[in-house]
């Protein structure tokens, strides 16, 4: 008897007007994984990592030991450590992400002042990486193997160099020695382009031989051979028939690269003197400062989870085939 109603709720958990909602329910379920996952892990490295989140709070000032214990006491860090962090999860669910112990102000301001410019410059750089990428695997898919040697020793460089020494050296020749362009600071487009290259260039290395391996898998296909037969040109082939079929696994590294650099931004933004997420987070790590770490790691994870739920809606686009698989 008790088989039927089992049976009756898997059926209809399984026909397919039920394959959307369920796709809703395991993504939000996966993405609320993440969260706690990323939140979990950096309040265990804060903790595990030298120095106490008490010293830090009190700094080098010297006060008594009862006005010590006090401010332990206001900042809850007296209590076991679970304890702290049920509250601090709790506390994140509710939105509510604290006051920062060094800059005595709310995490939300802090991290709301710094986010942009990050942004900013990781979105100028994913920019210039994917429409550099597509050109350049455009052109060398196929192309022979003089062609297709001189771009992979090309992109091979552009991977093995450094960021750091990359922004250096574009600081060095366009920004002091030809003027062209600010060495500092974040006012207006041409204070962006530097960092952008910089940040852009191993990027569009990796970007470029994927997208590169998978035009010309894509060009080896017979439905390319079919659209040459109606007498399409190469440009049309691969712009119109490969080139859709070589996106997916290039959007999937793009939206992984997008979601990485927002938090990974700090060496660019201290060589150029960058207000961002990097560099407060850079000083809050060294500072102990929890509340701002976890809340920059909460943000991180939310931007990365937004990414990955962007790139599920364009791979329907990409590919109509996968919209019957959903």
């Amino acid at each position: 008897m008790g088989e039927r109603p089992v049976k009756t709720v898997w059926r209809h958990w399984t026909s397919p007007r039920f394959r959307v909602p369920r796709a809703v329910l395991v993504r939000l379920g996966t993405s609320l994984l993440v969260l706690w996952g990323a939140v979990t892990v950096a309040f265990a490295a804060l903790h595990l990592t030298p120095g106490s989140v008490e010293q830090a709070l009190v700094g080098p000032n010297t006060i008594t030991p009862q006005a010590r214990a006090e401010l332990v006491a206001e900042y809850g860090l007296d209590e076991p450590l679970p304890v702290q962090y049920g509250r601090l999860v709790g506390r994140m669910a509710r939105g509510d992400l604290g006051e920062s112990y060094q800059l005595h102000q709310p995490v939300a301001e802090a991290l709301g002042s710094q986010l942009g410019p990050s942004l900013q410059l990781a979105g100028a750089a994913m920019a210039l990486a994917v429409a550099a990428s597509l050109t350049l695997a455009l052109l060398t898919a196929g192309r022979g193997r003089l062609v297709r040697g001189l771009s992979s020793g090309i992109e091979l460089v552009g991977v093995s160099i450094p960021t750091f020494w990359t922004a250096i050296v574009l600081l060095t020749v366009l920004s002091f020695q030809r003027g062209w362009f600010p060495a500092a600071g974040a006012d207006g487009v041409a204070a962006l382009v530097l960092p952008a290259v910089a940040v852009a260039v191993p990027l569009t290395a990796l970007l470029t031989q994927l997208l590169r391996d998978s035009l010309e898998l894509a060009l080896d296909e017979p439905f390319v051979l079919t659209a040459r037969a109606r007498g399409l040109s190469d440009l049309a082939v691969r712009l119109r028939h490969a080139l859709r079929h070589a996106l997916l696994p290039a959007l999937t590294l793009a939206g992984w690269m997008f979601g990485a650099l927002v938090g990974a931004l700090v060496v660019v933004e201290e060589i150029f003197a960058r207000p961002g997420l990097g560099r407060l987070v850079l000083t809050a790590v060294e500072g102990k400062d929890l509340p701002v770490v976890m809340g920059a790691v909460l943000v991180t994870a939310v931007l990365y989870v937004a990414v990955n739920i962007v790139l599920d809606l364009l791979y329907l686009v990409v590919d109509p085939r996968l919209r019957g698989a959903r």
